[in-house]
């Protein structure tokens, strides 16, 4: 039995997500605090967090940042705050999805199915031209032992998303990939409602890339298809 901690100050809101999760068969932990919340997860860790970003001790996002110093659990973010520049933000910190209030209850325990479905492991599938440990692709350098890719000479600090992303995109140059099929590239289920999120984590990439090289456009955006990767 998979166990969640939701970290909610709303009583209310906790109470929706703890008997939706229950129904759907997980164990859940309700606390209001980042604080207490980041004490349970190094001593006692749940298989994912529910987190809110409006917490009365330490926001979500510090919470968040505190976590990944040791921890990869999968977060899910809550917030009343739907601009995009949030949804950039808690992604980038490592957050693996990000539910605006008000919300459906189901629709939340049927992302955090879909992120443990994910995370499980599993045999890797064939992919159609694979990129191999140090192989190198135009600008582009792919270490897949040590999960790292290298632009120009230049380490990324890539989130595991954007990694998956971007060895996908390298691995067939010039293949215009929708997004539902970069979803797959990430294990994430179709229907979990991702297919939003796939264009911050492209925007983010494209952020990361012009760090090294202003000028360069690898990533290509095909209106109403998807994206591919320009190598030269």
């Amino acid at each position: 039995m998979s166990h969640i901690l939701i970290v909610e100050d709303e009583a209310a809101i906790a109470d929706t997500l703890v008997y939706a999760l229950q129904a759907e068969g997980f164990a859940t932990t309700w606390l209001t605090l980042g604080e207490a919340a980041l004490a349970l997860q190094a001593a006692s860790p749940a298989d994912l967090l529910i987190l809110d970003v409006g917490l009365p001790d330490i926001s979500g996002f510090e919470a968040c940042r505190r976590l990944r110093r040791f921890s990869e659990v999968p977060v899910i973010f809550l917030t009343a705050r739907d601009a995009e520049i949030d949804r950039v933000v808690g992604l980038e910190i490592g957050a693996d999805d990000y539910v605006v209030k008000p919300f459906s209850p189901r629709e939340v325990a049927a992302r955090v199915r879909a992120i443990l479905k994910r995370v499980a492991p599993r045999p890797a599938a064939p992919a159609a031209a694979p990129v191999t440990a140090q192989e190198q692709r135009g600008p582009f350098r792919l270490d897949a032992a040590r999960v790292q890719i290298h632009y120009h000479g230049q380490p990324l600090a890539l989130t595991r998303h954007e990694f998956r992303l971007l060895e996908a995109l390298l691995g067939q140059p010039e293949r215009v990939f929708s997004r539902e099929q970069l979803l797959d590239a990430c294990g994430v289920a179709r229907e979990a409602g991702y297919e939003r999120n796939v264009d911050s984590h492209i925007k983010s990439l494209r952020a990361k890339l012009r760090q090294v090289a202003a000028d360069a456009e690898p990533i290509q955006t095909h209106r109403g298809l998807g994206y591919s990767l320009r190598l030269s």
